[in-house]
């Protein structure tokens, strides 16, 4: 069963997935369309981690961002709204429907909080098809840049509002 709980990013096996990550992003994007965050950045007190796991192997991650909030202790609920950061699952574990669980996740984190919308930025390379369609088929829609974002021809920026 797989189980999703907070985590440290800076775990052996998470720091390896998101170096992973990074190094895939730096591959397919422009250095100045990469926005994913290395393991300290995700270490900071606005940002709620969590991995997936099965019997203690880690299967994916992916994390909540406060935005538009100036306490950005872990447990506030005022903010207005949050942006989905390094959502990443393993090679071995594509196609089991790990992010789909992660991503419902931190969804109903999302809304326990009382967020008005949950925010996102992608990418607009083919590499990037199969996060945009899980994205589509989880209610997300295209939107404007949010938050210190700029207009990328290289990005896709999407929300889900409640």
């Amino acid at each position: 069963m797989i189980h999703i709980e907070r985590d440290d990013p800076t775990r052996w096996d998470v720091h390896q997935l998101l170096s992973e990550h990074l190094a895939d992003m730096f591959a397919t994007s422009p250095a100045e369309s990469v926005h994913a965050l290395d393991h300290s950045a995700l270490s900071e007190t606005s940002i709620t981690f969590w991995t997936a796991r099965e019997n203690g192997e880690l299967l994916g991650c992916g994390a909540l961002k406060i935005l538009d909030s100036a306490d950005t202790t872990r447990e506030q609920t005022s903010a207005q709204y949050g942006e989905i950061k390094s959502m990443r699952t393993t090679a071995s574990a594509r196609g089991r429907g790990v992010a789909t669980l992660m991503l419902r996740h931190i969804v109903d984190e999302a809304r326990r909080r009382d967020y008005q919308r949950i925010c996102l930025e992608t990418g607009t390379e083919e590499y990037f098809a199969p996060a945009r369609r899980l994205y589509i088929r989880n209610g997300f829609i295209e939107c404007p840049p949010f938050a210190e974002y700029t207009t990328d021809p290289n990005s896709v920026f999407m929300e889900l509002r409640f």
